[in-house]
């Protein structure tokens, strides 16, 4: 096969699993994975959101607890008698 003129486009298919010579590693994204919030820190909408969803959570861990032991989440902690 003869190599290609510095003037004429290659038009031959990649061959599977060789190195690209015009192809770069793309950026990471600057948002988040679900919305298009940049993830910062502080008083903001995706801050919340995070807080939020943590919340809910520890709040259904928290009934599964109760339904498992029998004894409300207080008591099952020790926290009151």
């Amino acid at each position: 096969m003869a190599s290609p003129q510095p003037d004429a486009v290659n038009t031959e298919a990649p061959q599977p699993g060789a190195p690209h010579a015009d192809t770069a590693k793309p950026e990471p994204p600057a948002t988040s994975a679900t919305t298009l919030d940049v993830p910062s820190f502080g008083w903001s909408g995706y801050a919340e959101r995070i807080n939020g969803r943590f919340a809910m959570v520890g709040f259904a861990a928290i009934l599964i607890i109760e339904a498992l032991s029998g004894e409300t989440f207080l008591h099952w902690a020790g926290l009151v008698s």
